[in-house]
């Protein structure tokens, strides 16, 4: 199995470390032709507008979108997510427009209002997930074919998943708990098989 890391800007060292934590091989992909050959994809969390500028000078962002449309497996992390969106509150960034949510950039302040929390994600088992927050998203709505996958403690929408599209307003490869990069690699996996 061989997971593509969008390597323009961000935590694309993090999530590579977790993968490879978890026996997979993991790629940075800087440009189109690295996305050749992958079984999954995952966006990091970083600035949402230096990404979209970054994929679109590195002819990435039509590649990933006929991907995506095309059935591969992605995880969009924080700013990755917003890059998923059809809608955001940034009118700098571009999205993919490929998961049917709306999201609000920074909704939560500044990099002074990041926080961490425990959040139940019944996905990922009982245990609650511990949840770095860095000057986050939220979504603000979604459709049905959106399945929501966390919420916190007041209803904010925190993760979710349409398909083989995964998305967090958190950044789990901050965490030592690899339960979340594993849940992603379990869409891979029923991706690969068939």
């Amino acid at each position: 199995m061989r997971i593509g890391v969008l390597a323009s800007q961000g935590a694309f060292i993090e999530h590579i470390a977790a993968l490879r934590q978890l026996k997979v091989e993991a790629l940075p992909v800087r440009l189109a032709r690295e996305l050749n050959g992958l079984d999954g994809l995952i966006i990091p969390g970083g600035e949402s507008t230096a990404i979209s500028k970054l994929m679109a000078s590195s002819k990435l962002t039509d590649e990933i979108k006929k991907l995506a449309q095309k059935g591969l497996p992605i995880f969009g992390t924080c700013a990755g997510m917003i890059m998923l969106s059809t809608k955001n509150s940034d009118q700098d960034v571009a999205p993919l427009g490929v998961m049917d949510i709306v999201v609000k950039r920074n909704a939560f302040g500044r990099q002074i209002d990041s926080f961490e929390t425990e959040l139940a994600i019944p996905v990922l088992g009982e245990k609650p997930f511990p949840a770095v927050f860095i000057r986050a998203p939220l979504i603000e709505r979604a459709n049905s074919n959106v399945e929501i996958l966390a919420r916190l403690a007041d209803g904010t929408i925190v993760a979710a998943r349409q398909g083989k599209l995964l998305v967090s307003a958190f950044h789990p490869e901050l965490t030592d708990d690899l339960r979340f990069h594993q849940y992603f690699l379990d869409i891979v996996r029923r991706q690969v098989s068939f």
